[in-house]
């Protein structure tokens, strides 16, 4: 992908734009390009940019024929033709179709569950301070933004070494594979990559409401009832914050009560990290407050915290989350991190 103009302030009468090269080709610099502006003109705080939807003086070659027939971003004007880990031309279809794979085993493999993308980074900082050694694959889900590419983030994480490998699912497309689904490309980080642990948050750019439902994150509690169905073992972040002005977001958000207190109808783990003071005891309620009124089969475990901030300090890839970093919002990053290091403690037993 590339962002022009190269500055982090355009010239005036300019835009910030965006291009998916696997989509549009090549560019040069003064291709004339058609974009779309809507993203810029909301003044979006993870997508506030112009994308590049061609450039009509140089369109890109016919994509060659091959393997893979699994269309992502389904009509839509730039849908992408993939080839899927789960298909019949993959290379992998029969380990999946066939064995436990094909039984829908995950064998107990613990999956981390996060709401929002900027959970990964520290969830790997925890991980790594307990099993630095871990396979970890991480499964982008498609309630924020659908291409990986679009993910500094991940793109970091792949070029240290600190994820095995990346999967796609639903009509979220670029990852190193491709699933069909989430229970596909579990199974598949399981018995295709080897994954002692799998991670599953949405790309960034969630959408959000103000509502209870109408947040594309509580998907994190489909996925927590996906895991149980393969048997794997669920662990949920909860999201925290000291921080957030808004009520419904301070302490634990009403987002991780809706996807873990609503929409969990299975058996899962919620990690509660152990915080100081009277915050950590309004969190602590909270959580036990959750647990109490869940549907579902949810437990809580308090894991505690010790050197995780130094971790997250340390961290090589810059920790934000709605535009707050490290210093800022510290319980936010601590809770994730604590998820991360709980989850990999099950990865090594």
């Amino acid at each position: 992908m590339e962002l022009t103009p190269s500055a982090d302030r355009p010239e005036p009468g300019s835009v910030r734009a965006l291009a998916y090269l696997d989509l549009v080709g090549e560019l040069s610099q003064g291709d004339r390009v058609l974009l779309s502006t809507g993203a810029l003109e909301l003044g979006l705080g993870t997508g506030g940019l112009a994308f590049v939807i061609a450039a009509p003086d140089r369109l890109p070659p016919d994509p060659p024929g091959g393997p893979g027939h699994i269309v992502k971003a389904r009509y839509t004007p730039q849908q992408y033709v993939a080839l899927a880990i789960d298909e019949q031309d993959s290379p992998h279809h029969a380990a999946l179709a066939s064995g436990p794979a094909a039984a829908g085993e995950l064998e107990g493999m613990p999956v981390l569950v996060g709401d929002v993308h900027s959970a990964l980074a520290p969830i790997l900082v925890g991980v790594r301070h307990v099993n630095p050694g871990a396979r970890v694959v991480y499964l982008h889900t498609d309630g924020g933004a659908l291409p990986a590419a679009f993910s500094m983030t991940l793109a970091r994480l792949r070029d240290l070494g600190w994820l095995a490998a990346s999967i796609t699912v639903g009509q979220s497309f670029g990852g190193d594979h491709e699933a069909v689904t989430l229970h596909s490309g579990l199974l598949a980080a399981r018995h295709v990559l080897g994954a002692d642990l799998a991670v599953v948050i949405q790309g960034p750019g969630n959408v959000g409401t103000g509502t209870p439902f109408g947040f594309t994150g509580i998907a994190a509690g489909e996925a927590l009832n996906a895991v149980d169905v393969l048997g794997g073992r669920g662990v949920g972040a909860l999201r925290i914050s000291a921080a957030d002005p808004r009520e419904r977001h301070y302490g634990i958000s009403h987002h991780s009560r809706t996807a873990y207190g609503r929409i969990v109808l299975a058996e899962a783990t919620l990690v509660l990290p152990d915080l100081p003071g009277d915050f950590g005891a309004l969190v602590a309620q909270q959580a036990r407050q959750l647990v109490a009124e869940a549907r579902g089969d949810v437990r809580l475990v308090t894991q505690e915290t010790s050197g995780l901030f130094a971790a997250l300090q340390a961290c090589p890839v810059p920790l934000s989350s709605m535009g707050r970093a490290l210093a800022q919002d510290a319980e936010y990053f601590v809770a994730q991190a604590a998820a991360g290091r709980f989850a990999a403690g099950l990865s090594a037993r």
